[in-house]
């Protein structure tokens, strides 16, 4: 059981994060830069996502009781988001989650780029970070919560590491894949995570009847 809940975390984690889908972008975003500036851009990113992950795993309890927020509501929200998501990908659309116009302009300059728009909300964005709280939340409550708890953060750090080293290796990636390549993956990403978002929101309307008395 806990072997099984590490690799659904790291697969899920990995899954929304989805390194090898935003290769694409990434080339597009650095075309014309340095190499040792596209390494910085990636690392940039890669920090940038892991703090912010972080960020929302470790507090992301005190936000739901500050909001007065229960974790079926947030969970059956959570689901609905990530379905949204995994649809887009599915149609080899962009999440308008993803990107707005505003960070599309941010994305011209060099030196802010790792931060807006790879890093928010590309790779840390409103779908990863709903992931990794619902799995917080579903840790906390279990028995062996401390290694439940050690295996996102692991997830996380493994999902950052590998999709570091993707983006330094991006146009080599892009260039054997190209862009049919990378947008089968996200699709073959997409449908793992529909299916995700679809236990999401049954697991939190479950969990929701009792507590708001929805049956008789």
């Amino acid at each position: 059981m806990e072997l099984e809940f590490a690799v659904t975390a790291f697969a899920t984690v990995f899954a929304i994060v989805n390194p090898l889908g935003n290769i694409p972008f990434f080339y597009a975003v650095t075309d014309g830069y340095a190499k040792e500036d596209k390494r910085r851009v990636a690392a940039k990113t890669c920090i940038v996502t892991t703090v912010v992950l972080f960020i929302f795993a470790v507090f992301g309890q005190w936000i739901f009781g500050l909001y007065g927020i229960t974790i079926p509501s947030f969970r059956i929200a959570g689901g609905i988001l990530l379905f949204s998501i995994a649809f887009s990908m599915l149609n080899g659309l962009r999440s308008k989650t993803k990107l707005t116009d505003e960070e599309k302009e941010e994305a011209l300059q060099k030196d802010s780029v790792g931060i807006v728009p790879l890093g928010i909300p590309m790779f840390a964005g409103p779908g990863a970070i709903t992931t990794v709280m619902i799995l917080v939340s579903d840790a906390s409550a279990a028995t062996d919560a401390v290694f439940r708890l050690a295996a996102i953060f692991v997830a996380i750090i493994l999902t950052v590491i590998i999709s570091f080293i993707t983006l330094v290796h991006s146009e080599r990636i892009f260039n054997l894949m190209g862009r049919s390549g990378a947008m089968a993956f996200s699709r073959i990403m997409g449908l793992l995570l529909a299916a995700v978002a679809v236990n999401f929101i049954l697991t939190g309307i479950s969990q929701a009847i009792p507590i708001y008395g929805l049956l008789p």
